[in-house]
């Protein structure tokens, strides 16, 4: 890993943020921010967060559903096991058919919410990272289809780049809103936003 790179990090105000108050990832504030404006995680929610390794947005969402709420992990690494009764993870690959299947075994009812920070390895040819970043935000939807109860809501990272108008326009047919977010904790110069689908639409 470069040096300067190293260094920038633990200048950064929300990794050391992280580190402080205990939380695995930086992200944890991205999705603390981005509730805290348009509300789509409540008290006693069922949340699913797909490629949620190492578990920063699950404190969160745990933070936010509170006792009575439910969190799910998904992630095809391990994620170190947390000691509350209602956090669930497992080793999962969104991109497999049998996904949805394994996800609604294991919560409690249907999702209030599905979130996803899943990202590529990162490969530095701009155009294929954006095309594998859309291919797993693509996925994340798919599950959240199946998943998500009526009225559910949607979280999902994206980079920035030609595919993700029409990545928009999938998500709109489905949610009754969408919002495009860059949380205060996003990195400026990162391309990364996030889509929010709010209130999926039910079959009429």
């Amino acid at each position: 890993m470069p040096k300067a790179w190293i260094q920038e990090r633990k200048r950064d105000y929300y990794y050391r943020k992280a580190k402080e108050e205990k939380y695995r990832s930086r992200a944890t504030y991205k999705l603390f921010q981005a509730v805290k404006k348009y509300r789509f995680i409540r008290k006693g929610d069922v949340v699913v967060d797909l490629g949620a390794a190492p578990g920063g947005w699950i404190q969160a969402a745990r933070k936010i559903v509170g006792s009575k709420g439910f969190v799910l992990g998904v992630d095809v690494k391990h994620i170190e096991p947390f000691s509350e009764r209602n956090v669930k993870t497992i080793i999962a690959d969104i991109t497999e058919e049998d996904t949805p299947q394994q996800i609604l075994k294991l919560i409690p009812r249907k999702a209030d919410v599905v979130i996803s920070d899943a990202a590529p390895n990162i490969s530095g040819i701009w155009e294929v990272d954006h095309a594998r970043q859309i291919d797993l935000a693509q996925q994340a939807l798919k599950i959240a289809l199946e998943t998500l109860k009526p009225h559910g809501n949607f979280f999902v990272k994206v980079f920035q780049g030609d595919m993700l108008n029409d990545f928009i326009a999938k998500v709109k047919k489905h949610f009754e809103t969408v919002k495009i977010i860059k949380p205060e904790a996003s990195r400026a110069r990162s391309s990364e936003i996030f889509v929010l689908g709010m209130r999926l639409k039910t079959e009429d």
